[in-house]
This record gives structure tokens, C-alpha cells and sequence, in this order.
């Protein structure tokens, strides 16, 4: 069953290379979505694919690559819309 999900990543997770590890993380599970930085401080992104890989990317998220220290993560799911061709980092 394809799903969405919205999270938001908070804590060490800015100036990371936490979007460019979960593009590849999204490419490697054929996920389709966004990742990007809000000036709070925060992470924002939205995975859409097969369940299973969208929570292998959530689970991803709440450790965060070397380096991240991941305080907090809020995954909301969502209904699939099937809108993304594929996984883009937005600036």
C-alpha cells in the first residue's frame, strides 16, 4: 500500500548533510517527495511510496546521518497523492 507521510526533524539537524543523505536514502527506496531547512532551525520533509519504505526513511530520520543529533521527530501520515515524480531537495 503506497502512503504519504509530513515529519519535521528537530535538534542537530541543519548543516549536517542531512537533506543530501536522505535524497539518497529516498532514491535507494524509490520514495518521491521533498526535504528542506525551515529558519526555525528545523527539518522538514514529505516522503510518498510503498509503506514499507516510507518508514524505513521516518526510522532514517529519527537517528539522522553522522553528525545529526536528532532531538525530536513528529511523522504525521498522510493519504497518498501520488503528486512527485521523485525526490527533489528544495533550497
Amino acid at each position: 500500500m503506497k502512503v504519504s507521510a509530513h515529519v519535521y526533524i528537530s535538534g542537530r539537524v541543519q548543516g549536517v548533510f542531512f537533506r543530501s543523505q536522505t535524497q539518497r536514502k529516498a532514491h535507494e527506496h524509490n520514495i518521491t517527495g521533498w526535504i528542506k531547512n525551515l529558519s526555525d532551525g528545523r527539518v522538514e520533509a514529505v516522503f510518498e511510496g510503498e509503506e514499507k519504505d516510507v518508514r524505513i526513511l521516518t526510522d532514517f530520520c529519527k537517528l539522522g546521518p553522522t553528525g545529526a543529533r536528532v532531538e525530536k521527530t513528529e511523522v504525521i501520515l498522510l493519504k497518498f497523492t501520488g503528486e512527485f515524480d521523485d525526490f527533489q531537495i528544495i533550497w
